[in-house]
């Protein structure tokens, strides 16, 4: 199994793989479709550089993806850089998970961020996920609030 990150190239193999995923995590069926906006978007969020996305891939089959989403923020004395990430949509193919697939995408994500300085990961656990992200290091918590727009 080769981690290889996605480049511009990639955007048709991105953009099959991520509505295979909302699919399968929003339960709907195969042959659903999307909203145009939702497409668009998530094809200009690949191409427009703020992220890397990986693939793992088995010799020419993706098995899955990954990608960490980048935030810049005001530093603070525990994040000097203002540089943090969002894990998102790390998803494996059925046919390769409990494989170790998605431990070995999210720890070059990991490695990817630690490279560009960023201080902080964030990311929304499923609880099929879980044990995976405690496995690396990453902790639970109850901060923050939200609103939604």
């Amino acid at each position: 199994m080769e981690i290889k990150k996605t480049c511009s190239d990639d955007i048709e193999r991105l953009m099959e793989i991520r509505l295979e995923m909302l699919r399968i995590v929003n339960h709907l069926k195969e042959d659903a479709s999307f909203d145009k906006k939702l497409i668009e978007r998530s094809r200009e969020y690949f191409l427009d550089g703020k992220q890397t996305t990986v693939f793992a891939m088995d010799g020419k089959k993706i098995a899955g993806c990954a990608t960490l989403s980048y935030i810049s923020v005001m530093p603070t004395f525990d994040h000097p850089t203002g540089k943090r990430a969002h894990l998102m949509n790390v998803y494996t193919r059925a046919e390769y998970r409990r494989r170790g697939v998605g431990k070995m995408m999210v720890q070059y994500l990991i490695d990817e961020a630690k490279s560009r300085d960023v201080t902080e990961i964030t990311l929304d656990a499923t609880e099929m996920g879980y044990s995976l992200y405690k496995s690396l290091g990453f902790n639970s918590n109850a901060e923050g609030m939200n609103l939604s727009l």
